[in-house]
């Protein structure tokens, strides 16, 4: 065999090892398991609107989130979560987290903190206003919580570039706690619409 044909083998074998391992890489990338995310707590220490010219919503909300991530070789970098609470579509709170940037390695799983404190002025019709007083009554409140989330992947040795933001929705029904310590009554809730590793099909 001439040096020429001999180079030319080299390069078509390694022009084909390469698109093997791209073919390889690409359906390992499609069948990762996303990460689950659970709200494990949420304390509600107060919840008070004023319905003054100024209408305020005053709010101490506690949370535990959990992420599992069970894939066996798929680590994540999570370069931004952001927490957002809304009630009756009006957004209330808004936090960065500052445990993040961090890794999570596969199979693990993390817990994550947030305290959302303070206080909003929202703009509630009556109707938003007439559902209000009907959770104080029940001294139970619907909280759509979102985490807005920047994040890099690790497959292997490879790290991709950072994903386009991507929000996790989460509904909660958070009970009113008397206080920080007295047990909260809340249901684990599982998040949804998460679309972290695979394609969002918009």
């Amino acid at each position: 065999m001439s040096g020429g044909c001999a180079c030319c083998f080299c390069l078509l074998c390694n022009t084909f090892l390469c698109f093997t391992l791209a073919f390889f890489m690409f359906c390992y990338i499609l069948t990762s398991d996303e990460p689950k995310f659970r709200v494990t707590d949420a304390s509600l220490t107060q919840f008070n609107f004023t319905n003054t010219d100024n209408s305020t919503l005053h709010y101490n909300l506690a949370l535990n989130i959990t992420i599992r991530n069970s894939n066996k070789k798929v680590g994540i970098y999570y370069r931004r979560i952001q927490v957002i609470a809304n009630y009756r579509k009006k957004t209330f709170a808004m936090v960065n987290l500052t445990s993040a940037p961090f890794y999570q390695g596969h199979k693990n799983t993390t817990t994550l903190h947030a305290v959302l404190e303070g206080q909003q002025s929202v703009l509630f019709g009556k109707s938003d206003i007439s559902q209000f007083n009907s959770d104080t009554a029940a001294s139970i409140y619907s909280i759509d919580l979102q985490l807005a989330l920047q994040v890099r992947a690790r497959y292997f040795s490879f790290k991709t570039a950072e994903y386009p933001s991507s929000k996790i929705d989460c509904k909660l029904r958070v009970p009113l706690s008397l206080n920080e310590k007295s047990p909260s009554g809340f249901n684990v809730t599982t998040c949804w619409n998460v679309h972290i590793l695979t394609d969002r099909g918009d």
